[in-house]
């Protein structure tokens, strides 16, 4: 039987949010409480090794793969499947990166249901933001959009007026967070708007760099870079798989997602070491 090894530095993406939603069984569980019983449910199985620890580099080839440690440890595999995931990358705005995951968010189906009717906020980051517009249409009739500097076209602004929705111009000076979901967003000119919920999707970037040693294959998004796999989970290197966000071209996020690419991956890499 197969043994596997598990490198995690306990710092998923999550773990700013109080609570996760749209994850069946474990609905309005804290992420990190979600992560621990996962441990817990790992170590009952002894062809399972948790290593907590970072992974430093990764060299070798298929069948003969060596992870370095930040301990000084070395593992050897013949499959590596990646899921360091993503991190987001905070504006400079006073107030953003402290509201995060709280006032702030990215997924309406992480937490629409809680706000839905409530005044929402959308700031803008480009023509891929229109799509969120129409996706909160299905929560909320109540939508202040923020353009942050954004150039917004006229035939946007148009569409954005059919739907009775206000446009805030000019950059967002401070954030401020009441507690809840609640926020006040301040602007380098003009009077503050307070809203119920504030969605931002600012760009992000893989949050480990061991895929660029090996010259992995990346895909440019809008909202940044990610690992290009195929059907089968597998990276541009035989053996190498990839899984959740690091890998993830839809937005928003989702833990469900995740776990399903990484079960992808894990039954793909067993698959192809069957002799």
């Amino acid at each position: 039987m197969a043994c596997s090894a598990t490198i995690t530095s306990r710092l998923p993406r999550t773990r700013f949010a109080g609570h996760s939603h749209g994850l069946l069984g474990h609905d309005h569980k804290p992420p990190l409480d979600i992560l621990a019983e996962a441990r817990h449910q790992l170590a009952r199985y002894p062809t399972i090794r948790l290593v907590n620890a970072r992974a430093d580099s990764l060299s070798g080839a298929i069948d003969d793969f060596s992870v370095l440690t930040g301990d000084g440890g070395s593992l050897a595999a013949r499959r590596l499947i990646l899921s360091y995931g993503v991190v987001d990358q905070m504006p400079d705005v006073p107030g953003f990166a402290e509201s995060w995951g709280t006032s702030i968010v990215p997924c309406p189906y992480c937490d629409g249901f809680e706000v839905a009717g409530q005044h929402w906020g959308l700031v803008w980051s480009g023509p891929q933001s229109m799509n969120q517009v129409r996706l909160f249409h299905d929560w909320t009739d109540r939508l202040t959009v923020f353009a942050d500097g954004h150039d917004i076209p006229p035939n946007i602004r148009a569409a954005l007026a059919r739907r009775n929705i206000p446009v805030v111009d000019g950059r967002i000076s401070e954030i401020a967070h009441h507690g809840g979901h609640n926020a006040t967003v301040k602007f380098d000119t003009g009077p503050k708007v307070a809203v119920d919920i504030l969605f931002a999707h600012p760009r992000n970037k893989p949050s480990a760099s061991l895929h660029e040693s090996l010259g992995l294959a990346t895909v440019d998004t809008p909202l940044g870079v990610i690992l290009k796999v195929d059907e089968r989970r597998e990276t541009s290197m035989p053996g190498i798989y990839a899984a959740g966000d690091l890998a993830n071209p839809l937005t928003p996020p989702s833990v469900t997602l995740a776990i399903s690419h990484g079960a992808m991956a894990g039954i793909f890499a067993q698959q192809s070491m069957l002799v």
